[in-house]
């Protein structure tokens, strides 16, 4: 299974925050990683998106077929996530449009075997597969794309 995990692009601050929007900078990091990841596009993939307006833009630059799960919301957590995705079992592809801290604590339990404080970038997109060697299970990270290099 490969999980792609992609941090909603710059918004606007303010409240209330599951309505704060992208910025033009943010909408132009969305249409960047989206190029990229058209180029890339898994067969198979399912996208699940945070209800809120900043991530349902941000999967918007890539696709309108997208479902909108609640679970990723900003409150969410690396279980949400998880059961979300059906990692690592799933026999799709998933990219998953979500927010920190969850996206980076997932990201640590995948590469280090537990959940820390790491950041993910505005914008950028963590690609994930696993992979089975000598018996043995592998979480591999693919890809790191940021969105102001792509």
């Amino acid at each position: 299974m490969d999980l792609l995990l992609w941090r909603h692009a710059e918004a606007i601050d303010g409240t209330p925050d599951h309505t704060r929007e992208l910025t033009e900078r943010g909408q132009r990091q969305a249409r960047n990683v989206a190029a990229w990841l058209n180029e890339r596009r898994p067969k198979r993939l399912r996208v699940l998106v945070s209800p809120t307006t900043r991530t349902r833009q941000t999967a918007s630059a890539f696709t309108d077929d997208f479902e909108v799960v609640p679970s990723l919301g900003p409150e969410g957590g690396v279980a949400d996530l998880l059961a979300a995705t059906g990692w690592p079992d799933s026999d799709r592809t998933c990219l998953v449009v979500g927010h920190q801290p969850a996206l980076g604590r997932l990201a640590a339990l995948l590469l280090a075997g537990e959940e820390a404080d790491w950041t993910i970038k505005k914008g950028a997109l963590w690609w994930f597969t696993t992979r089975t060697r000598n018996g043995e299970t592998q979480h591999v990270l693919r890809a790191v794309v940021p969105p102001d290099l792509v």
